[in-house]
């Protein structure tokens, strides 16, 4: 098995309605049709770089080959868990979690996105919660930040909802536009205060090393 060689795929984190594992090729196809049958709005992006903005094939392949990207890219000291959302059998999203040398700073990052028809269930803020343990619960974490911008009503209300506080903004464009994001951060107390949602993570320890939290079998 895959995650004989490289653990991290085998890792599963569950909550009471979904399960986040890193994908799978056929995982992978599911989450490209998730993302082809809508994320958002069209009039609205949530996103820094709009990478919604293409056809349905190129869509589809980009999605696939970031993810692919993201895994081979792994490593101690930078690397990125990009857990898939699976509810009752079908990919619906993803949530990933970043972190660069994670041993010593202990800070995590973390971004998603949700098919639109799955959206307005609470179902995104199970994704963030299951990350979150996996973060402070799993491996130590002292925080977590992520970033929204002002119309991504739904991403700021979960953030709000687990704990984070605002820490700073920043004007970007996007699409040629003038957009303003605000930056989140989430401590440890926080989490401990909001947490609400159950998380179960299996397949944890083998992994420490490959989150930069020991030494990497020879």
């Amino acid at each position: 098995m895959i995650a004989d060689h490289f653990p991290p795929m085998g890792l599963r984190l569950n909550t009471p309605r979904l399960q986040l594992r890193m994908p799978s090729d056929a995982d992978l196809a599911q989450l490209a049709d998730a993302a082809v049958s809508g994320i958002h709005d069209p009039e609205q992006m949530p996103f820094v770089v709009p990478w919604t903005d293409q056809t349905p094939g190129r869509l589809a392949q980009g999605v696939i080959q970031h993810n692919w990207s993201a895994m081979a890219a792994w490593t101690p000291e930078n690397w990125t868990f990009n857990g898939v959302a699976v509810h009752e059998g079908t990919v619906i999203g993803i949530q990933d979690m970043t972190a660069k040398d994670f041993a010593v700073a202990r800070q995590v990052d973390t971004g998603s996105w949700l098919a639109q028809r799955f959206q307005g269930r609470g179902l995104g803020t199970e994704m963030r919660a299951a990350v979150l343990h996996l973060a402070f619960e799993g491996l130590g974490a002292d925080a977590a930040i992520t970033a929204a911008f002002d119309a991504s009503t739904a991403s700021r209300g979960v953030s709000r909802k687990l704990g984070y506080r605002p820490n700073g903004s920043r004007l970007i464009s996007v699409r040629g536009r003038q957009v303003h994001e605000t930056r989140y951060l989430l401590t440890r107390e926080e989490w401990e205060r909001h947490r609400t949602v159950p998380v179960e993570i299996e397949g944890l320890e083998p992994c420490l090393p490959y989150f930069g939290l020991g030494e990497l079998p020879d």
